[in-house]
């Protein structure tokens, strides 16, 4: 998966409402295909099919300890199972875009998507990835599909990577909007505070900046990339306690970063 800087980190939506529904829709009405529960948390209906979900939910699990090559076997082994899986060609996507393989995770975001056109947590996924090869509306369409979904359960997913497609696009403003709305459904996601504080320091409101990145570092979460822009603000700010605090901890711990090694050659901006 392609990584982006503070200045687009890795889920609000525009300022107008994105037309969610409360209820389900019916069955064959319109929109019925956007409110479908994602496929990992439905009930099998065969064996083949719980083999494949059993074996999907364990790549899943090694995808989040970065062990990708054992989670390719398992995404493997679940379709062996079940090839109409589709969580399992949604891992196996996933993987794909971590060993930095786009044309093959295309394929099997793709089938995925065909199996489930409604599954949120699928549509999330595709979002994003289409936002890194650079692809930012059909993106968005993804992402804002797995907003209104009414059965994800953390719809601050897709609002955070919206923010942070546009980011990617020097689309600050509209960013801006979807990262509000992600704090909005959850006042903790790190990545939405601190989009924020890059936000607001690019468009030279350091108090804003400033506040933003004291409540993000309250939970105990520090990169290089926060402790660098915090030097930055602090010293916008002109708050040399501040500055030098922020700088004494980027400089003990992380002393390899790109970011100590711009904080030693002076290079603020």
């Amino acid at each position: 998966m392609k990584k982006l800087n503070l200045v687009a980190l890795v889920c609000a939506a525009t300022l107008f409402a994105v037309g969610c529904s409360t209820h389900p829709a019916r069955s064959g009405g319109a929109g019925s295909a956007e409110l479908q529960r994602p496929a990992s948390e439905r009930p099998v209906t065969s064996d083949a099919q719980a083999r494949a979900k059993s074996h999907a939910e364990l790549g899943m699990a090694y995808v989040s300890a970065r062990r990708y090559g054992v989670a390719l076997d398992e995404a493997r082994l679940a379709l062996a199972y079940d090839e109409s899986y589709a969580p399992g060609h949604h891992l196996k996507a996933l993987v794909l875009m971590s060993l930095d393989d786009p044309a093959s995770a295309r394929s099997s975001f793709e089938r995925a998507s065909q199996l489930a056109p409604g599954d949120p947590e699928i549509n999330n996924a595709y979002g994003w990835y289409l936002c890194t090869q650079g692809e930012t509306e059909a993106g968005l369409a993804r992402l804002a599909q797995a907003t209104r979904n009414p059965y994800y359960s953390t719809p601050t997913r897709p609002l955070t990577n919206s923010g942070l497609c546009l980011v990617a696009k020097g689309r600050d403003s509209e960013a801006e909007a979807y990262f509000r709305r992600a704090l909005a459904v959850d006042a903790n996601n790190i990545q939405a505070l601190l989009n924020l504080a890059a936000i607001a320091y690019r468009g030279r409101n350091y108090e804003a900046a400033h506040a933003y990145l004291n409540t993000a570092h309250q939970s105990s979460y520090m990169s290089a990339e926060s402790l660098w822009l915090g030097v930055r603000v602090e010293r916008a700010r002109n708050d040399r306690e501040a500055e030098s605090s922020y700088a004494s901890q980027l400089t003990s711990r992380f002393p390899t970063s790109r970011e100590y090694q711009l904080l030693i050659e002076g290079k603020y901006e």
